[in-house]
């Protein structure tokens, strides 16, 4: 299922029902997003870009640890971006963060916000569930900054911890079309060569996710 409205319709039946209690429920096991978060440190009055905001948890987080950057949250479910709307309006952020429908595999989806490269761009625990992911990550890079930074956050291959946990974390995975991405690290280092970058990858709680910087 590589189509942009296929994707988007999967995305809202899994979440329709899910994105009413998926905050209460991920906080035990989307581990390393808070990490990430003290890591953006955007410079001042910076643009900072989530690719698959989901209920805009992370943005509403982010937005409060730096008051004086912008927020942007894209993502390709309607039923989630209803929810993301819904939260940020309720935390008080709403003039700080833009919410955007449209694919993350394509550069082009943020060309109606007026910005033409942002400070920031980050994943948490997006590109698991991407079919396309490595074009997700391609797009990310071609709306970097010069001097810009990506960061990455998602399930690793748990190479520290126990194999029957490993295949009962991978088999509940795959049910909600999650596939942790084995290759991510190579993945990166391509496209850090690609565009004259240096790559920081590390492994968090024994494997469980993995945790990436890439700067220009």
């Amino acid at each position: 299922m590589s189509g942009t409205a296929d994707t988007a319709r999967l995305m809202d039946s899994v979440y329709r029902r899910q994105r009413h209690v998926y905050d209460l429920t991920r906080k035990y096991y989307l581990l390393g997003r808070d990490r990430l978060i003290e890591r953006l440190e955007p410079p001042r009055g910076g643009l900072v870009l989530e690719l698959g905001c989901g209920t805009g948890r992370n943005l509403i987080a982010a937005a409060r640890r730096y008051p004086d950057a912008s927020f942007y949250g894209l993502d390709i479910s309607r039923q989630m971006l209803e929810t993301a709307a819904a939260n940020i309006a309720k935390a008080g952020l709403a003039g700080r963060i833009t919410l955007i429908e449209g694919d993350a595999a394509n550069p082009a989806a943020t060309e109606g916000t007026g910005v033409p490269a942002f400070d920031r761009v980050f994943y948490s625990y997006t590109l698991s569930m991407i079919p396309i992911w490595r074009e997700a990550l391609a797009a990310g890079a071609a709306r970097l900054a010069e001097d810009g930074r990506i960061h990455v956050v998602d399930f690793g291959q748990q190479g520290r911890l126990p194999g029957w946990f490993r295949s009962a974390l991978f088999a509940w995975l795959k049910s909600f079309h999650v596939s942790p991405r084995a290759d991510l690290e190579d993945e990166l280092q391509g496209l850090a060569r690609s565009i004259g970058a240096e790559l920081r990858f590390k492994p968090l709680y024994r494997g469980y996710a993995d945790y990436a910087e890439l700067s220009k």
